[in-house]
């Protein structure tokens, strides 16, 4: 999908109380920032940011961090968050690639990963951008708590069979698993739904999801 640049994206981005810049943060600085030490829960490629501000609502004692890559997108978060009566203290953006993660966050910084509706990356020569590839899964594995672990949430069956395989293939343990999240009366309790994810059931597609750890040696 092509993404439609905003003017001035960038500007107000910069402006932001509630984005923290990567060049202002360092790896192991989290708990500083948000002046507590809460666990720590990231989304990464949040869109336009509707399940993590939920998120942040409904557990003022967890700590949320939601990444985009796109200022023309992160900008309609930032525009969610002004509309707020009382501000979540509990949240911040960061704009960034998820390549750099490891440069953000510090061993075991964080506790748990949000993956909703992430790109597929069709073509076989780009499976390493997946979110869910071995790749990302090294990466994730070096910032995640000794308890800490990976929800994945999509409609795409290939990005999703893709998506166990790579769990499997990287040593990871599959704590839990659905082809139809909304017909799964344990792992849809709870459940709050991403753009993408009332736009794609609305249309009958399945949700499938995964949740995955990694026992540290």
């Amino acid at each position: 999908m092509r993404l439609r640049n905003i003017r001035g994206s960038r500007e107000v981005i910069a402006g932001s109380d509630y984005v923290i810049h990567e060049e202002e943060t360092r790896a192991g600085s989290w708990h500083q920032i948000f002046g507590n030490t809460h666990p720590i829960h990231i989304e990464i490629g949040m869109g336009k940011g509707k399940f993590i501000m939920a998120l942040a609502k409904a557990n003022p004692q967890i700590n949320y961090v939601g990444i985009e890559k796109y200022s023309s997108v992160l900008i309609r978060a930032l525009e969610k968050m002004s509309q707020e009566k009382v501000p979540l203290t509990n949240l911040y953006f960061i704009r960034m690639d998820a390549e750099q993660i490891v440069k953000v966050f510090a061993k075991g910084e964080v506790d748990k990963i949000y993956l909703n509706f992430s790109d597929p990356w069709p073509k076989d020569r780009h499976a390493k951008r997946r979110l869910t590839s071995r790749e990302y899964l090294a990466r994730y594995q070096k910032i995640l708590s000794d308890k800490g672990d990976v929800e994945f949430k999509t409609d795409n069956r290939l990005l999703f069979d893709f998506s166990v395989e790579s769990v499997r293939e990287a040593g990871w343990e599959l704590r839990a698993l659905t082809y139809d999240l909304h017909q799964d009366a344990v792992l849809n309790q709870g459940n709050i739904m991403t753009e993408y994810e009332e736009r794609f059931s609305a249309l009958g597609n399945p949700i499938h999801k995964l949740i995955a750890s990694y026992e540290k040696k």
